[in-house]
């Protein structure tokens, strides 16, 4: 897109902006955010991809939400009752919200995105949690009753689902709706357009039940060259973006940014890993795996790639988390204990080309990864690593649509370099159980073990906390030892924002828990109605 296309673009948003908020004094300006990733969908119960679940928690909200201390706190529901020993839950919903198109919100919308999250022909990852509903009930426009079959600890945190609009959507196909692309939802964001590979454009919400946000104009712009989106910061053409260790630590420690920007720093809700396609025969034994673990230098990824903003991962769970296992402590950097986990496996070097081999093959395999600039160095050094002791690997850069669409959902890949944003609940059953390898489900490695499978089940039964981190912290023992992944490290998160955005409160949940509030000074905006 043209420079001048893009300011243009601005001004298009900030002269349809509400004149009624135009008077109030925090009311006005466009907040521009950049995003290596174009979103996939913006169905919100089909969004599995981040870049599309930033749009859609702009665009929707759940009956509940986590606040700023990452405490439950009412959203679409103001209210509910824990009955029956946590069996059922009644969720009174808040009267008077609408649709951004004017539709009165009601319990039939809950319902309806409910009966979507079960229904066998909607390829949505998110199910297996309202499976465990034995039955949902409407008693009124405002009030739900949910109960469950068992016991279902992640029942309440399962309900922040951002909840779709049956007057739209009912008998539609979700997976070819034209919805997809021009979404109706009751958050603070109106969607406005979206210009395919270049820009997502939303309005402030003005009858926001939680009330109109102050910026009244965001812009998601993708720029899948992280590159390009550092240039345009230079260039405040973004005011929003995520900063890699390099820039974080040396490219922004200059006058200009400290100037018109300020970045954040707080221990992210992720880690990074190194997945492998597990019904390949090559990564199909356990040692192998275990040798990889050995032969990557974890230590040198914090050092080298994150310039020590994160740490190394040992699972699953971060240590902020109750769940996580401190017993497990991360296998050293041992090329030599690898090599020998590799011979015990079949692979030698038979020929003397220093390459391993067996059976006439050579251990060979490529690593996709999307475009960020820190993954990218975690792929050419663990590269580099593995080809010390002789295994050679291939990196391929893609682009995150490409990514997900040609490679992860129909499994045509052998390993992949990605991370996983975790929630608040350690409940990790749409992520490790064996049933959840269907066509976009998280499970796409397709990992398999009889134990965790009851694990998972047996943690959310119970809702005592302590029984719970037992279950949670052997599940944690078993993966590492299994190594589905080769779990890299956890990343720091590095925001950037413009230093005209004003209201930003640092919190447990991060930066955004509050964005609502976020404003900019009259005399300091650049986008005027």
């Amino acid at each position: 897109m043209r420079l001048g296309a893009f300011w243009t673009a601005l001004l298009l948003i900030a002269s349809t902006a509400l004149a009624g908020n135009a008077a109030d004094g925090q009311k006005g300006d466009v907040l521009v955010s950049g995003s290596v990733g174009e979103p996939s969908t913006l169905v919100p119960i089909l969004a599995a991809d981040s870049a599309s679940g930033a749009i859609c928690g702009l665009v929707f909200n759940g009956l509940v939400k986590y606040d700023r201390d990452l405490r439950i706190v009412g959203s679409l529901a103001y209210r509910w009752d824990l009955l029956d020993g946590g069996l059922t839950l009644i969720f009174h919903l808040r009267a008077g919200v609408r649709w951004h198109d004017g539709h009165p919100f009601t319990a039939e919308d809950v319902e309806f995105t409910y009966r979507s999250l079960i229904d066998p022909n909607v390829r949505t990852p998110y199910s297996e949690d309202f499976l465990r509903v034995q039955a949902f009930e409407v008693l009124d426009p405002y009030t739900i009753r949910v109960t469950y079959k068992e016991p279902f600890a992640p029942g309440l945190s399962s309900w922040g689902m951002n909840v779709m609009p049956k007057h739209l959507l009912a008998g539609q196909d979700l997976q070819t709706t034209a919805f997809r692309r021009s979404p109706i939802g009751t958050g603070p964001y109106r969607f406005k357009r979206w210009v395919t590979a270049d820009r997502i454009e939303l309005e402030a919400n003005p009858d926001y039940f939680e009330g109109s946000p102050k910026i009244q104009g965001w812009i998601e712009r993708i720029i899948p060259d992280p590159a390009t989106l550092f240039l345009e910061l230079q260039a405040e053409g973004v005011d929003l973006a995520d900063l890699t260790p390099l820039q974080y630590k040396r490219q922004t420690q200059t006058p200009f940014f400290q100037s018109h920007y300020q970045k954040f720093r707080y221990p992210s809700f992720s880690y990074t890993y190194l997945g492998y396609n597990l019904t390949l025969p090559i990564f199909s034994d356990l040692r192998v795996r275990q040798a990889l673990n050995c032969a990557i230098d974890k230590e040198e990824l914090v050092r080298g790639c994150l310039l020590g903003l994160g740490r190394v991962a040992t699972g699953p769970f971060l240590p902020e988390s109750w769940a996580y296992n401190p017993d497990v402590q991360a296998v050293p950097y041992d090329p030599r204990k690898a090599e020998a986990l590799l011979a015990e496996a079949g692979w030698k070097d038979t020929d003397n080309d220093g390459w391993l081999d067996q059976k006439g093959r050579r251990f060979e395999f490529t690593v996709l990864t999307n475009k960020n600039l820190t993954r990218e160095m975690s792929a050419q050094i663990i590269q580099r690593r593995l080809k010390e002791i002789g295994i050679k690997v291939n990196v391929r850069v893609l682009e995150w649509s490409s990514f997900l669409n040609n490679f992860i959902h129909p499994r045509q890949y052998e390993a992949v370099l990605l991370g996983w944003s975790l929630g608040q609940d350690p409940d990790l059953y749409d992520l490790w159980h064996s049933s959840k390898t269907k066509a976009g489900e998280f499970n796409f490695v397709g990992y398999k073990n009889s134990e965790v499978d009851q694990l998972l089940k047996d943690g959310r039964r119970t809702f005592d906390q302590a029984e719970r981190a037992r279950i949670y912290r052997e599940i944690h023992r078993i993966l590492y030892e299994e190594q589905p992944y080769c779990f890299l490290y956890v990343p720091d998160a590095l925001p950037i924002v413009h230093a005209r955005i004003k209201g930003i409160v640092p919190a447990p949940a991060g930066i955004s828990h509050n964005m609502i509030e976020w404003h900019v000074p009259k005399h300091e905006r650049k986008y005027e109605y």
